[in-house]
């Protein structure tokens, strides 16, 4: 019997979201992809080419989540995969990371540790904000350097951190959008100025996606965009990547991409079926304590309003996915605008 691929083990158990997410997470330890978006965020590879970070300054072998790579599938020149994910505290539990791997600053010897984040839901506010969790994580991983990297009072050796996050579905205003947050000196009484390395220990990054058509330049927005794009087919995303991004396709690469969009649909498919039915029976509802006229308008408004909430859509798409004739569409637009 053959073995196990490595993205069959990772998927088959779950639901498709979790199913999902892993191949997003898989797709993500790609060395080249990892280096896009170091590039892109830590400002110590700013000048670097993408190649030689993914060849030459990210080391080690990090790991993916809680699934380990099968040996039999890796490609260990291209996937990133090894050191621990979980940190743990007897008072503050356990933190897993999605990806967590080491950088060489070029031209040092100094290391910088790296995690990346995929916030793949709607809300970019699940009950907090990211934010204070990616720096939450960024202190984790300072604190956690303590009998590894250093000892004692040698606070000297503590190694910088970044915490970078992607997501998917930002609100409006925050779509096509990078923002770092750093320690800086700020002098409050006379002047001073303390060597930047003393206090730049550690960076949280968002990455908000804002959707493959909105952006035409090959920069590390539109790369992202286009790999998670559930619009964007598994051959058009290969063409892309080589074309576009100069990423060669490997085998592990390759399966990834189809493997991701497939769960992509059907995630999807599964979230309009929902969000449908949920719709219609919120504007049924509705409409019966209406008159006849009214309740079909009502009944109609609530389903593009719900499945606006539910998916994130736009109303044109909501209205798409209902059929509403493009003779009514402007009664609805009105409707909407007066609702709120």
């Amino acid at each position: 019997m053959e073995l196990e691929t490595t993205i069959s083990k990772s998927i088959r158990t779950g639901d498709d979201r979790a199913n999902y997410d892993a191949a997003c997470k898989q797709l993500l330890s790609e060395k080249i992809i990892l280096a896009w978006i170091v590039k892109s965020c830590v400002e110590e590879f700013r000048d670097c080419d993408v190649r030689d970070i993914a060849s030459r300054y990210i080391e080690g072998e990090p790991q993916v989540s809680e699934v380990p790579v099968a040996p039999d599938e890796t490609n260990a020149a291209t996937v990133i995969h090894g050191i621990s994910t979980e940190d743990a505290t007897q008072r503050e539990g356990t933190v897993t990371y999605d990806i967590r791997f080491r950088a060489i600053v070029p031209g040092t010897e100094d290391v910088i540790a790296l995690i990346v984040n995929v916030e793949a839901q709607n809300d970019y506010y699940p009950g907090y904000p990211i934010l204070k969790r990616g720096i939450y994580y960024c202190s984790r991983m300072i604190s956690s350097q303590y009998g590894t990297e250093f000892v004692a009072a040698n606070y000297s050796d503590i190694k910088k951190v970044a915490s970078i996050w992607v997501c998917m579905h930002p609100p409006k205003g925050r779509e096509n959008t990078i923002t770092s947050y750093t320690i800086t000196e700020k002098n409050l009484i006379g002047t001073v100025e303390e060597p930047v390395e003393n206090y730049d220990l550690m960076t949280a990054v968002m990455i908000c996606l804002g959707g493959p058509a909105s952006r035409s330049e090959p920069d590390v927005l539109r790369l992202l965009d286009v790999l998670f794009s559930s619009e964007t087919g598994a051959d058009e995303k290969r063409h892309i990547l080589q074309q576009d991004f100069d990423i060669p396709m490997t085998q592990t690469l390759e399966r990834t991409v189809d493997v991701m969009c497939n769960f992509s649909q059907g995630v999807w498919d599964k979230a309009m079926e929902a969000g449908m039915e949920a719709g219609m029976k919120a504007g049924m509802e509705a409409g019966m304590e209406a008159g006849r006229k009214e309740g079909a308008a009502q009944t109609m408004l609530n389903s593009i309003k719900n499945l606006m909430e539910t998916l994130g859509l736009t109303i044109e798409q909501a209205m798409s996915a209902l059929k509403v004739p493009d003779a009514d569409r402007p009664k609805y637009l009105e409707l909407l605008a007066n609702s709120n």
